[in-house]
């Protein structure tokens, strides 16, 4: 399983792809970085006369978090469109279904692989805010409530479109479907916050990815939201055995 998830990262990075999104992640993010810095540095006057006023983790490291879920959710289809998809499409995974490892071996090597690269990709983007420690005082306890946040958003993120990978042949396909999904998932509060049954309300806020993230932007980790996850994570993985099994058997 380990081998496994260690040739899809090395595969992954002898993708160009995988360079690009990793050089355009750090501009973008590099950018929107110094501008809520530059904003920081207009209003600190004014707010540093307020008591309790937030400082430059509530103002600068939690937004960029915030712009960073949604930035990874644009980028993540791209990363697992090839999954699974690109083995059917090259008629490869017959020959990976007879490998001498069971199918939760398989699944978990691509979902380990794959949400190891993603973690490269958080941790490069969480030295912007750490890098503040340098001149200013970081609230590391709330820093690192969004970066387990991130974390586990990222996971879901993964664990979807892997499934998704595993239902076509073709990765674009894949991409568009995974990426519909999640801004799905991630927009369907929205519906539930228009409704007046407040059961369907309260059906469309628990299945909310974005619900469940924004309390680890406060510092809030609840169990309800880290179980939440989890058991996205794990359904969709569930998924992507059974689909995987079925064809073995076929």
């Amino acid at each position: 399983m380990f081998t496994l998830a260690k040739n899809e990262l090395y595969r992954l990075f002898l993708s160009p792809l995988a360079w690009i999104i990793l050089a355009l992640t750090q501009l973008i993010l590099a950018y929107l970085f110094l501008s809520h810095i530059d904003y920081y540095v207009q209003i600190q006057a004014k707010i540093s006369t307020i008591p309790g006023a937030p400082g430059v983790t509530e103002l600068i490291a939690m937004p960029l978090l915030n712009n960073a879920a949604i930035l990874l959710l644009l980028i993540t289809p791209l990363v697992t469109m090839r999954l699974i998809a690109e083995e059917r499409r090259n008629e490869s995974l017959p020959l990976l279904l007879s490998a001498p490892l069971s199918i939760y071996e398989i699944v978990l090597g691509k979902f380990l692989g794959t949400f190891g690269f993603l973690m490269i990709l958080l941790l490069l983007i969480i030295l912007m805010p750490v890098s503040l420690s340098i001149g200013s005082h970081i609230d590391f306890s709330l820093l690192a409530s969004g970066f387990v946040g991130l974390t586990l958003l990222l996971a879901s993120f993964t664990a979807i479109g892997l499934y998704l990978s595993s239902l076509t042949k073709q990765p674009t396909i894949a991409a568009m479907t995974t990426f519909s999904s999640l801004f799905l998932l991630w927009i369907i509060d929205w519906a539930g916050n228009s409704q007046t049954v407040g059961e369907s309300s309260g059906l469309f806020s628990w299945l909310s990815l974005l619900r469940h993230y924004q309390p680890f932007l406060q510092g809030e980790v609840h169990s309800s939201d880290i179980s939440y996850y989890l058991i996205v994570s794990i359904t969709f993985i569930i998924l992507t055995v059974r689909r995987l099994d079925s064809e073995r058997l076929n």
